[in-house]
């Protein structure tokens, strides 16, 4: 799969991806309020390994890449998860720092909601998000998502739940390639 924006693609991942996807999940300020950083080695070790699946499975996280530079900017997709008993897929974006503030997680999470809806027919997305990350609540609400109430992680800790049902008409299409 292949999504392409005016300024991003999110494609599938290559083994030349896992240094700067290591590099986004290993830093304190971008997984703040996502557990924090990953084990480096652990990380590294479950990238080059899905560098190596083949098969186009519909869920998981892909490489989000700057058309501009040609540059892995962030990680962006789809996550089965069970909140509060019901079976969800969440949409999940992580950038990179150096790329806040120009747009690039709307524009990621736009693509990739469409897709869901479009393509795999997925009825609902939902986002779980930190109270305190008002950046990740602003590209929910962007995309169309509205707070539907909190859940509680197996964690302990109280995640806000966006969502968004499918609806047709009200989204322009990319282009998505196989």
């Amino acid at each position: 799969m292949l999504l392409a924006t005016r300024q991003l693609q999110i494609r599938f991942l290559h083994e030349k991806d896992v240094p700067a996807l290591v590099a986004l999940w290993t830093d304190p300020d971008v997984t703040r309020y996502m557990g924090g950083p990953r084990d480096e080695e652990m990380l590294r070790a479950g990238l080059a390994k899905d560098a190596q699946w083949t098969d186009e499975a519909p869920l998981g996280l892909l490489p989000v890449v700057e058309v501009v530079s040609g540059a892995v900017v962030g990680h962006c997709g789809l996550i089965p998860k069970d909140v509060d008993g019901r079976s969800e897929t969440e949409l999940i974006y992580v950038l990179a720092r150096a790329v806040w503030g120009k747009g690039y997680a709307t524009e990621a999470a736009q693509a990739v909601m469409e897709y869901a809806f479009e393509a795999l027919v997925l009825a609902r997305l939902v986002a779980l998000i930190d109270p305190a990350n008002g950046a990740s609540a602003r590209v929910a609400e962007k995309i169309g998502m509205q707070h539907a109430g909190d859940t509680v992680r197996p964690s302990g800790k109280v995640l806000r739940v966006y969502a968004r049902d499918a609806r047709r008409g009200d989204r322009a299409l990319h282009r998505v390639e196989r």
